[in-house]
């Protein structure tokens, strides 16, 4: 019998065997989420107004601060973005992320409520809404409203809710560990 080794498969294949073993692995989310940006919008992001430019700006400005660990400086630039246009869910979302990261959930909790009401549960930041609240719910163990986050975004086309939605089921996992052992033999 041939043994088929990792550098025989297609890329195709490999993601798919990556997808098996690592369900809930992000890597690779930047791909997913440009594939369902592609047909989420945000009604609330009126190109025409400059408030709206304005909010957008600061908060790829917040995006960049956080991305080289400065927090603090991320939050006070996300409030000026939200100041400006108080009717955008993405800030609070976004700033949301941060409250996570300095281990305010509860803050978090809050900003990513306040995205779901603005966004209505829909558009793109309704969508990145649901899965960080999922996230939070399931990492405190309220599985039961995880579960409806996850749904609720995987509707709207969320890949990486849809992964944690298997992550989540007993029976997917038992046949994950399985093939595991299988495919170690």
């Amino acid at each position: 019998m041939n043994s088929l080794s990792k550098d025989s498969l297609s890329e195709r294949d490999r993601q798919v065997l990556e997808s098996i073993f690592n369900p809930s692995q992000i890597g690779g989310e930047e791909y997913l989420l440009q594939d369902e940006e592609k047909h989420l919008e945000d009604p609330q992001d009126d190109d025409a107004d400059p408030r709206v430019k304005e909010s957008q700006r600061l908060e790829i400005e917040a995006i960049a601060l956080t991305d080289a660990g400065k927090l603090n400086e991320a939050l006070e630039v996300f409030g000026k973005s939200i100041e400006i246009a108080s009717h955008r869910p993405s800030g609070y979302n976004n700033r949301a992320q941060v409250y996570c990261l300095l281990g305010k959930e509860n803050d978090a909790l809050q900003d990513i409520e306040r995205a779901l009401e603005l966004s209505n549960r829909a558009g793109r930041t309704g969508c990145r809404a649901l899965c960080q609240r999922g996230i939070l719910r399931r990492k405190s163990n309220q599985i039961d409203g995880a579960r409806e986050d996850f749904e609720a975004a995987a509707r709207l086309g969320s890949h990486f809710a849809r992964t944690q939605l298997i992550e989540m089921n007993p029976y997917a996992a038992l046949c994950n560990q399985m093939l595991r052992e299988v495919v170690k033999m």
